[in-house]
């Protein structure tokens, strides 16, 4: 738990903030004292933001996502070394686990809102996000990974790369088509399959890249959400002979899995084992501690692996930044980076912008003031700007390959024009 550090000569304001901020609550009520304003200031005093995660720490699979937690905690240690928020330092809560569980997604933000009465959700991790609409009722400004609905539309959820699963009239991020295309020699031509799990997130997925291949001028042969998402199939034969046949009876040039870990690596394996050349690629096996086992090494070896911020090959100078704080929030060891770690960093990095942006006196209302016409430039996720990102992605991403025990980058850092969602 990272929690600012108070001196004795404090501990007498500090009791006293505990009476004001049991009082406050999401009703517009604020506590009493310096700093204090107007509006709903829930979890904030005079010299701290409590702030809390939810994150997909385990899972029935297996599949874990608790480095989200560590990559959060890093860039709020940095933040408070460098003296704060506007005066204020970051208390961080950690993350309350949700297992991958509806239930426990909203028992988790009820949690943090009405118990530890935080301020902001900031990450929020998990392939499911029923919390969302408390959060939202409650006015609490939330970040995470724009890969749900939920990060698209609502006035206090923001994705730290924009939003990734747009409404109609929204936009869809153009990275991974783009991507694909320029390794295959271009798309025109080329067929691809796209399978998801059977859970939201997935039908979510297959609708919008769906479109987002078909825009880039694939042809789509197969588009399904029919993996489980409670289990991982001990049989992919069914879904690999599905596949192979879907290209008017021949396989495609590409297999994109919009899928977890361990599901990517029984179906990776498998066509493999079929005989499959074409490529395959997914959104989440950037993931070095993955290199460690061998049967997973070479289950993945090959893959081209989506990534919506620079690679932590890249010699940005952002980048040997993110690398310093992570080993400093993990006690000055140096750790196998993994996505995840980005994924918390940079919710909580946008968090803090536009937390600092809100001035001193910060409350629900001045922090959305602050939101509406925020931009910045030259961030490891490219340029961001709100509200734009809570209808649209920022549409920057890379690929890296997976590539005899070690990834390398396949296609750059860029931004590519999003294309409308309908």
């Amino acid at each position: 738990m990272l929690r600012p550090i108070r001196t004795l000569a404090a501990a007498a304001a500090a009791l006293a903030l505990v009476s004001a901020c049991n009082s406050a609550s999401t009703d517009g009520s604020s506590p009493k004292g310096p700093g204090a304003a107007t509006g709903n200031s829930r979890g904030v005093s005079a010299d701290s933001i409590k702030v809390g995660g939810i994150v997909s720490m385990t899972s029935a699979g297996g599949y874990s996502k608790k480095d989200t937690d560590l990559g959060a905690k890093a860039r709020y240690l940095r933040a408070n070394a460098e003296g704060g928020i506007n005066g204020r330092k970051i208390d961080y809560l950690g993350a309350e686990d949700d297992g991958q569980d509806p239930a426990k997604n909203l028992a988790a933000a009820r949690k943090l809102v009405q118990q530890d009465k935080v301020f902001a959700v900031a990450p929020m991790s998990s392939v499911t996000f029923s919390g969302a609409d408390f959060l939202e009722q409650e006015k609490v400004p939330t970040f995470g990974w724009g890969t749900l609905p939920a990060f698209c539309g609502p006035r206090h959820i923001y994705g730290f790369n924009g939003c990734l699963v747009p409404a109609p009239g929204g936009t869809i991020n153009q990275t991974w088509p783009e991507g694909i295309g320029q390794i295959l020699g271009g798309a025109q031509g080329k067929s691809v399959a796209i399978i998801a799990n059977d859970s939201d997130a997935g039908k979510f997925g297959i609708r919008t890249f769906q479109q987002g291949f078909a825009g880039a001028g694939f042809k789509v042969s197969y588009a399904k959400a029919s993996v489980p998402a409670t289990a991982v199939p001990s049989d992919w034969s069914a879904y690999v002979k599905e596949i192979l046949a879907a290209n008017d009876g021949k396989a495609p040039d590409a297999v994109v899995s919009v899928m977890q870990t361990p599901n990517n690596i029984g179906l990776f394996t498998a066509l493999k084992r079929s005989g499959y050349q074409g490529l395959l690629s997914d959104p989440t096996d950037y993931d070095p501690g993955l290199l460690a086992k061998d049967a997973t090494k070479q289950a993945l070896d090959g893959v081209h692996v989506l990534l919506q911020f620079q690679p932590f090959e890249s010699t940005d100078p952002k980048m040997a930044q993110f690398k310093a704080d992570i080993k400093a929030a993990a006690g000055g060891q140096e750790v196998p980076l993994n996505m995840h770690m980005l994924t918390g960093y940079m919710s909580a990095d946008l968090f803090l912008a536009i937390a600092q942006k809100a001035g001193k006196n910060l409350t629900v209302e001045s922090f959305q003031a602050a939101a509406q016409g925020f931009s910045d430039t030259g961030t490891l996720v490219g340029d961001r700007a709100e509200p734009k990102g809570q209808k649209d992605s920022f549409g920057c991403g890379a690929l890296v390959q997976l590539k005899n025990g070690a990834y390398e980058v396949s296609v750059p850092f860029k931004c590519h024009e999003p294309i409308p969602f309908k």
